[in-house]
């Protein structure tokens, strides 16, 4: 089981910092996200400090941009990493598609899938010169006489699928070259609800197990005292709760009613009553958090599930001090 790291920075040095910082420790991959800070400038200035971890968005966003400009800026990626990038997309909810940035946003799961077929045509077929055309219900391209003057490191970037839901979770075994899993987490969800999935997925793409790259993710954090860092994992754990498309996660997980308190404290504003509420219970059942002991024994449980972890540190109603001492605990003690 390969373990690639998230890393973190105030700044776009700190950044490229814990990154190559992760390189140094053996970790396999390094993913930037897309929420404060755009998807692909972080992971370029990456690229440049890094020459060994793969380099990947986890994720960004997959209807904010043309799928054009998506597979340019993959194949730019590619090449500055010398073949080591990774498109990791997601479709993100309707509402931060579409009051945030003012995007088109279809029915997630088929408007992914077009979005997917127009990137691979773009990347294989932009430096051949010949005309690329896809017409679908949510995404088009009709593109002639245009020509990258240039032959790509790669003519098909990997593409991985960010999914929770059964429907996208098929999606992703069956077009998708990987899937990347929520920060939140257990590995009991994983084996009854979205191996299934990527299963079902795989069998449907008539594709074989190792076509797919499973990675999964965990927030983590470390520390001598394990309440303490319980504590400091809740403001992610209360983040997450406060979104109702969450539900049925937290269901199954037999925490429906505390979601539910947290989403009544977000409601009313009610920041560190959202942490209050959120029980040790509910965050160590959900990310790897406690002692350099127990989250070695958390992360061991995912041996066997999966391909890869990719571990971040708190980043939600905790101060700076507290990210930043956590991911010198994950850089230090989980080392491969």
């Amino acid at each position: 089981m390969r373990i690639g790291y998230a890393p973190w920075g105030e700044s776009l040095q700190e950044l490229t910092d814990a990154a190559r910082a992760a390189e140094d420790a053996g970790f396999s991959d390094v993913w930037v996200s897309e929420l404060h800070r755009s998807a692909f400038v972080p992971a370029a200035a990456i690229a440049t400090r890094t020459s060994k971890v793969r380099v990947g968005t986890a994720i960004a966003l997959g209807f904010v941009r043309s799928p054009m400009t998506t597979a340019l800026t993959a194949l730019d990626l590619d090449e500055l990493t010398g073949g080591r990038f990774v498109l990791g997309l997601g479709s993100g909810v309707q509402r931060l598609n579409v009051d945030w940035h003012n995007a088109r946003f279809g029915k997630a799961a088929p408007h992914l899938r077009e979005t997917i077929e127009v990137i691979r045509l773009v990347m294989a077929g932009a430096h051949r010169g010949e005309p690329i055309s896809f017409e679908g219900k949510w995404e088009r391209i009709a593109l002639r006489g245009y020509e990258r003057p240039f032959p790509p490191v790669r003519e098909s970037v990997p593409i991985y699928i960010a999914a929770v839901g059964d429907v996208m979770t098929k999606l992703a075994g069956e077009v998708g070259d990987g899937w990347i899993g929520h920060e939140l987490g257990s590995p009991s969800y994983l084996s009854e609800r979205l191996v299934p999935n990527l299963s079902a997925g795989l069998e449907r793409g008539g594709r074989a197990r190792d076509a797919l790259d499973v990675v999964a993710s965990a927030c983590c954090v470390i520390d001598d005292d394990s309440r303490q860092a319980k504590r400091w994992a809740a403001g992610l754990v209360a983040f997450y709760a406060s979104v109702r498309t969450y539900e049925d996660f937290f269901d199954f997980h037999g925490f429906l009613t505390e979601a539910r308190r947290i989403q009544e404290r977000f409601r009313n504003g009610d920041e560190q009553g959202m942490v209050e509420a959120c029980p040790d219970e509910m965050v160590d059942a959900l990310t790897l958090s406690g002692t350099p002991e127990e989250v070695r024994e958390k992360l061991g449980r995912y041996e066997g599930l999966v391909d890869a972890m990719k571990l971040s540190p708190p980043t939600h109603f905790v101060p700076p001090e507290v990210t930043r001492s956590s991911q010198k605990a994950i850089l230090e003690v989980l080392a491969p």
